[in-house]
């Protein structure tokens, strides 16, 4: 049995062993290079005579060049400050198509209330006199002064408020006022007017008074210079002084005359006054 199964083998052996003792003969299961591919033999089995073996490693493979980029040069870098932001952001905004009339609008409101409200004022009259003032309008069609007046005897104050309804070029005007002078020597004013160096009275030693005064009035001018015209009536009041003096001077034989104190006298007359006012700032 051994020897038949020897016999048996020994052609076999006879195969395996030159294929295996020659390097470069290639494997039984792969066709030779230059041999065509034996008919229904799969395509897959049929080895690229050039393709190189892939490498045992990824690592060790060469990199793929890669393709050229070209880079653009660097743009210079400029500074922009915020009021440039914000002035470039602002023209490139768009404009509402109604904001020319809107701006028109405002323009107009601010020419309108922007009329000057401080000035000063001069009028003279009676029993006002001769009185200089400031004025201070809040609104147009109203306005208030005070300030100060001289009669030619003594220093006074006066002060009040003006309403003149219309804003065109000539307005009616309604002015309620109240003023006071003080105590003061009439006795020069008299010897002034009258040439008579020698005239002196008790009772003109001390002239005061105070008076309010209710007047309708035409003024002229509305923006930065005012002339006016005003007359109604006048309240005044006032003491009389050294009364009891000048009668006990002026008295002849027992006959005698005296006051406790001096008597108070009210008057009602009509009064008027003509002036004007300077604007001088808004």
């Amino acid at each position: 049995m051994v020897a038949r199964f020897a016999a048996l083998a020994a052609p076999l052996l006879a195969w395996v062993a030159p294929a295996a003792a020659s390097p470069d003969a290639p494997p039984a299961d792969i066709a030779a290079p230059d041999a065509p591919a034996a008919p229904g033999a799969p395509a897959e089995l049929t080895a690229a005579p050039d393709t190189p073996a892939p490498p045992a490693n990824i690592a060790d493979a060469p990199a793929a060049a890669a393709p050229a980029v070209a880079v653009a040069p660097e743009a210079p870098v400029r500074s922009v400050s915020m009021a440039d932001a914000v002035a470039t952001r602002a023209a490139a905004a768009p404009v509402a198509p109604h904001a020319d009339h809107a701006v028109a609008a405002v323009r107009t409101t601010e020419s309108s209330s922007g009329s000057p409200w401080i000035g000063a004022m001069a009028d003279v009259g009676l029993p006002d006199a001769a009185t200089v003032s400031i004025v201070v309008r809040p609104i147009r069609s109203l306005r208030a002064h005070a300030g100060l007046s001289h009669n030619l005897i003594s220093l006074g104050q006066r002060a009040g408020i003006t309403w003149a309804p219309l804003s065109w070029w000539a307005s009616p005007t309604l002015s309620l006022e109240y003023g006071h002078y003080a105590d003061g020597n009439a006795n020069p004013l008299v010897r002034r007017v009258t040439g008579d160096q020698t005239f002196s009275s008790a009772v003109l030693d001390r002239v005061g008074y105070d008076y309010a005064n209710a007047h309708l009035g035409l003024e002229l001018g509305q923006r930065w210079f005012t002339f006016y015209i005003h007359g109604g009536v006048s309240r005044i009041t006032g003491a009389v002084h050294n009364l009891s003096a000048e009668t006990m001077s002026q008295s002849s034989g027992t006959t005698s005359v005296s006051f406790s104190r001096d008597p108070h006298v009210q008057l009602t007359t009509v009064s008027a006054r003509i002036g004007f006012i300077v604007y001088l700032a808004n």
